[in-house]
C-alpha cells in the first residue's frame, strides 16, 4: 500500500503545480505525519520534492523532472479506451479518433494480443442524447473555439421558466454534468457568472470582440453547480407520497436517504426543490401515483393546473 501511495503522490505532483500535506492526507486517507514520512522517502529515493511554507505552501517537484517510463497499467489503458469511445461522437471526432488510436496502440504494444481490450468488451459509455446530437456537437465545437480564443459569444437562451432572452457571454468552460452539457461563463446581461444548458442555447454566434479572462473571479474546482442553478429561485420543502408503481422513477430521481418506505409499500419523499413550472409538469407526469402532502400551496397549485388541463377537453367532461 505504501509503494502504491508513493507512486500516486509522485504522479499527483507531476500533474499539479503545488499540493499541501493536508490535501494529500485527505486524498489518501492517512495522517499528515504519514505524508511527511512519504515525502522523506521520495526525497531519499532521489525524487526532487521541494517543500514551501506559508499560506500557499505545499510540495512540488522541480519543473525539469520527468518520468520517462510508462507507468500506466493495462487496466488503466483499457479504462481510458472505454472513456474515449464514450465521448467519441460528442466532442471533436477527428481529435478523439486520433487519441483513441494512440491509446489503442499502447495496449497493442503492451502485448494484449486482442482486437479489443477485455474492459472495452465488458463496458460501454454512451454520452450521446437519444435524439441526434449533431447540433449539440456543433455548439460544443463553436464554444471550444470561443474559449480558446477568448471571444465573446451571443445566443438566444430559454430559461427554466420559458423566458427567452438574447445573451452575450464570456465563455469560460463547458461541463458535462449528469449527462447534460452546460456552458459556464460571465453573462454581460446579468453581470455575473452563470450556467447555461446547451440544449437551450439557440442561434449561437462567435463575435469578433475578445475579452480578458476574469481569472481572479473564476475557478472551476469549487463550483457548486446545484446552488448556481437554483440562484434567484424560490425553494420549497416538499413532502411527497408516491404509490409503489412509481418506485423505479422515484429511486432514479432521489437519493436513498430521502426515501422512506411506508408499511403499505408507498414511498414518502422529503426534499427541497426550486418552485418552478417544470416541477408541476414533472409531478403531473405521475398522474394519480403521487400526492403532495406539504406544502398546501403547492398541492393547491397542482390541483389548479390539473383543472386547467381538464378545461382543454370540454367535450369529455360531461362524459365522465
Amino acid at each position: 500500500m505504501k509503494l502504491e501511495r508513493l507512486l500516486a503522490i509522485v504522479m499527483l505532483l507531476l500533474g499539479r503545480k503545488r499540493i499541501s500535506a493536508r490535501e494529500l492526507s485527505e486524498r489518501f486517507e492517512v495522517s499528515q505525519r504519514t505524508i511527511y514520512r512519504d515525502i522523506e522517502s521520495l526525497c531519499a529515493a532521489g525524487i526532487p520534492v521541494a517543500a514551501h511554507t506559508g499560506m500557499d505552501g505545499g510540495y512540488e517537484i522541480m519543473e525539469q523532472y520527468r518520468i520517462e517510463r510508462q507507468y500506466l497499467t493495462m487496466e488503466e489503458l483499457e479504462s481510458i479506451i472505454v472513456a474515449l469511445r464514450g465521448i467519441h461522437f460528442t466532442m471533436d471526432e477527428k481529435l478523439v479518433s486520433g487519441l483513441l488510436d494512440k491509446v489503442s496502440a499502447l495496449v497493442a504494444n503492451a502485448g494484449s494480443g486482442q482486437e479489443g481490450s477485455e474492459t472495452a468488451q465488458q463496458m460501454m459509455i454512451d454520452l450521446n442524447p437519444w435524439h441526434s446530437g449533431e447540433a449539440e456537437r456543433k455548439r460544443l465545437d463553436s464554444l471550444k473555439q470561443a474559449i480558446a480564443s477568448c471571444r465573446h459569444v451571443e445566443f438566444d437562451y430559454t430559461n427554466g421558466r420559458g423566458e427567452q432572452t438574447r445573451r452575450t457571454c464570456e465563455p469560460m468552460l463547458v461541463v458535462l454534468k449528469g449527462y447534460v452539457w452546460y456552458l459556464y461563463g460571465y453573462c454581460l446581461l446579468r453581470k455575473e457568472f452563470r450556467i447555461f444548458r446547451l440544449s437551450r442555447i439557440k442561434q449561437l454566434e462567435l463575435l469578433p470582440t475578445s475579452f480578458v479572462r476574469r481569472e481572479s473571479e473564476f475557478t472551476s474546482e469549487p463550483l457548486r453547480w446545484d446552488s448556481m442553478l437554483m440562484r434567484d429561485r424560490p425553494l420549497i420543502r416538499l413532502k411527497l407520497l408516491f404509490e409503489p408503481a412509481s418506485r423505479a422513477l422515484v429511486e432514479d430521481r432521489y437519493e436513498p436517504e430521502k426515501i422512506q418506505e411506508q408499511p403499505d409499500g408507498k414511498l414518502l419523499v422529503e426534499t427541497v426543490q426550486p418552485d418552478e413550472p417544470w416541477l408541476y409538469g414533472w409531478l403531473l407526469s405521475f398522474g394519480t401515483n403521487v400526492r403532495v402532502l406539504e406544502p398546501r400551496e403547492t398541492a393547491s397549485r397542482l390541483y389548479r393546473k390539473a383543472m386547467e388541463i381538464c378545461k382543454l377537453y370540454p367535450d369529455y367532461i360531461h362524459e365522465h
